[in-house]
């Protein structure tokens, strides 16, 4: 049995060295896969060792059954007898202690992969957070906003006929289609410009007035549909949180996740949950403390089964920011005038697009969902392998 107790504590070690110290690798994807290969590598080995000790114990509980069988002397039966009990008892015993041993491997990189989310969810967070204001967007889209077009309004606006002629509130003028159709209307309804010089003025801003009438209603929708995805991600880190406070709370710990992360808490975690194993051990051991190990370890189980359901949450919540930024990407590439405009063009529509595009890859590589499906999920989730 001490090479069961000292393979429990090896485990224990690498496990959390590997939790409380991070992954040097710059993926968190790939840092989650490795986590999984990991853990059900861990699973097997720590079933195997289980199973070799075991066969001895049976090995001798039924060499000692076949001796009773045989004995007439009562010394020797009474000495079977209790070495047979106890031989049950170990097994039992083991049984138990390997249940724990595989909730405890579970758990820890159930801890490791709630990190890994946190951060990518922050990621996301700030994202959002940089995506371009509304008062951004709108100048982007609004041609009040572009020198050209103004001077536009300023020259007609010098020109025309007072007494026929008439100025827009500043409401209204700064709205993009009064504002257009009352340049418009102020352009060739007035004497004073010849035919030459209103296709000139006309020709100046034409990129400008198609590009911001073209996508005006495109970038806006970019906008508040990235403002929806922002306080979804906001609800997810929020549901995180929580999954983290349950998550902990079976092994005392009660520090919110971003305290707990901004003040490298890590080791206070790792100090719990080492006394929280050592007390669903040294439970397991004591007949009168089965329950309430068996209590602690439903606990451990229950906070597996709450992450596995947090993660079906943030897989439908990066399929969905991913299906919105590809109709982004779609829509800004829809304007069909762009090489004859590109001198017209604003740069932050390009760089825009070029944010949509970087944005899309991330959320198919950095943010993609986690990949927990068929016989790892029941691997992760109760320790079986169905091919076994």
């Amino acid at each position: 049995m001490m090479k069961i107790h000292v393979l429990n504590k090896l485990f224990l070690v690498v496990c959390l060295s590997w939790c409380f110290y991070g992954y040097s690798n710059n993926n968190p994807n790939e840092a989650i896969d490795k986590i999984l290969t990991e853990l059900v590598s861990e699973i097997k080995e720590v079933k195997s060792s289980y199973e070799k000790t075991n066969t001895i114990l049976l090995k001798k509980l039924q060499d000692n059954k076949n001796k009773l069988e045989l004995s007439n002397d009562n010394a020797e039966q009474l000495a079977l007898l209790i070495d047979i009990n106890q031989l049950n008892s170990q097994l039992n015993y083991n049984l138990k202690v390997e249940a724990a041993d595989l909730s405890k491997i579970r758990y820890i990189k159930g801890l490791q992969i709630i990190k890994i989310l946190y951060e990518k969810t922050l990621s996301l967070d700030h994202h959002f957070s940089s995506v371009a204001t509304f008062n951004e967007i709108n100048n982007l889209s609004n041609p009040n906003h572009y020198p050209e077009f103004l001077e536009l309004k300023g020259s007609i606006s010098s020109k025309q006929d007072k007494k026929s002629g008439f100025d827009l509130t500043s409401m209204l003028g700064e709205n993009i289609y009064t504002s257009v159709i009352h340049s418009f209307v102020s352009l060739f309804s007035n004497d004073n410009t010849s035919k030459s010089e209103k296709e000139a003025d006309l020709k100046d801003v034409e990129c400008i007035l198609d590009f911001t009438l073209r996508m005006h209603n495109d970038l806006s929708t970019i906008y508040f549909e990235t403002a929806f995805l922002q306080k979804s991600n906001a609800n997810v880190l929020h549901e995180l949180e929580q999954l983290f406070v349950d998550f902990t709370k079976p092994i005392n710990y009660y520090i919110p996740l971003a305290e707990c992360r901004n003040n490298d808490d890590w080791d206070v975690v790792k100090e719990n949950l080492n006394s929280f194993i050592d007390e669903l051990t040294r439970f397991s051991k004591d007949e009168a403390l089965q329950y309430k190990a068996h209590k602690m370890r439903i606990n451990l189980e229950f906070s597996i089964d709450r992450l596995l359901n947090f993660i079906t949450v943030y897989n439908a919540h990066i399929d969905q920011g991913s299906k919105f930024y590809e109709k982004f990407g779609i829509m800004l590439d829809s304007y069909e005038n762009e090489q004859q405009c590109a001198t017209e063009i604003p740069l932050e529509y390009i760089k825009l697009k070029e944010n949509i595009a970087i944005t899309i890859e991330k959320f198919n590589t950095a943010y993609r969902p986690v990949e927990i499906n068929g016989s790892k999920m029941k691997e992760i989730l109760y320790g079986i392998n169905e091919y076994e």
